[in-house]
Parts: structure tokens; sequence; C-alpha cells
């Protein structure tokens, strides 16, 4: 088993080391390479291949952000990217996700949290910080008001939650909470791999893009709010 392998982004040393001490402490997790800056990062992404990139936002030069667009953009990289911030900011989480990172967490999250976070983030799934989730649906909710049916066809118009099962709209309520899916299967009592497929059943039935878009629906049809 070759593991996940991690690139680690951050001008300050000590929290490299930090983050670089938590994950390989892990079996399945070995750290390939450490960057301080975006341009850096480019660059050892670009060598080591690795899985997934814990990215700082705000670094000298072009920053977390940019080097996110510029990596994901490269069609050579399959690299996965997990946003890490100190600040609790709605703007850095919508731009991060913008940029085309796949998750997002405050670095004051749990050890646990962040080992959990790049296993689903390696495993093709979305991450949210649980502290700005609503936030960000919120957001997105009120996006979605301000477009007419007309020109939003990839948008669940139709859709209704009845459509799904008790045991999906069970899942969908925990995803709009901000719950992983490794957290969902541990408050049902049911397998992870069974978490991923009420997720895609989720998404099919409501003809929903992502998990974002999930939740946003969620939100807007009251089933949390």
């Amino acid at each position: 088993m070759s593991g996940i392998h991690v690139v680690l982004v951050d001008d300050h040393a000590l929290m490299r080391q930090g983050i670089s001490t938590i994950l390989s402490a892990q079996p399945d997790i070995e750290v390939v390479g450490e960057a301080s800056s975006g341009e850096e990062a480019i660059d050892v992404v670009a060598r080591t291949r690795p899985d997934v990139v814990c990215m700082d936002v705000e670094m000298p030069g072009i920053g977390g952000l940019e080097a996110t667009r510029l990596i994901v953009a490269d069609p050579g990289v399959t690299a996965q990217v997990l946003m890490l911030t100190t600040f609790e900011r709605e703007d850095y989480l919508l731009a991060a996700l913008d940029a085309g990172a796949s998750g997002f967490l405050l670095k004051n999250s749990r050890p646990e949290q962040l080992v959990d976070g790049v296993r689903a983030i390696a495993a093709g799934e979305a991450l949210l910080a649980p502290e700005l989730t609503r936030a960000v649906i919120e957001r997105a909710v009120a996006r979605d008001r301000t477009v007419s049916p007309s020109t939003t066809s990839s948008s669940p118009i139709g859709a209704t939650p009845d459509q799904l099962t008790e045991r999906e709209t069970e899942v969908l309520r925990l995803m709009a909470q901000g719950l992983s899916n490794d957290e969902i299967a541990g408050q049902l009592i049911i397998g992870r791999a069974t978490v991923k497929t009420h997720v895609s059943n989720v998404l099919m039935k409501l003809a929903l893009r992502d998990r974002v878009q999930a939740v946003a629906y969620a939100y807007r049809t009251g089933l949390v709010g």
C-alpha cells in the first residue's frame, strides 16, 4: 500500500513541522515535500506528484489561492488541494473553492480533523470547515434566489426532498450540518462506503453538481435552517 502522499505549503516552518508531525504519525500518510511560498509549491507539486496539497492561504508572492488555481489548472497534476488558514473568513473559503480547492479547514482544527480531512480529500470528497459551512451555504442560497429558473438548468428547481429515501434524507441533513462521510457513518452506524453511495444517490436524484450545492439545497428547502 503506497498510502497518501502529501505536500505541505506554509511560510511558517514551525507550522509545517507541526502538521508534518501529525500526518507522518499515520501509517497511511506520507509527507513527500514542503514549500514556503506559492511559487515553490508549484515546483514541488510538479516534482513530487502528491495526492493532497495542504495549502496555506496567506503567503509571500502569489499566495495560496493563486498557487491553487495554477496547480489545479495543470493537466499533469492530479493532486487535490486542502486549504488551511488561521482566519474564519467566509471570503477566503469562497475564493478557495473558486480557485479549485477541494477542501477548507481552519488551522485550529483538532489533529484528527486534519487527518480525516486529508483522507477525505484523497478519496475525492469535498470538505468544508464546519465553522464556515453555514455562511457559505447562506451565500449560495442567496445567489440561487437572484437567478431566474430559466437560466439555471443545472439547479434542482423541480426536485423535491420526497424523491429521497428516509436514509438519504438523513444523510443530506447531516451533510448540511457540515459532517464528513466518516462522521455521518459514525452517527448513523453504517459503513463509509454506504454513506458514499447515499451521497451519490442524493446528488443524482436531485440533479445536484456537488456536495456544496447539496447543502445549499438542504437549506433552501427547509431540511435544515
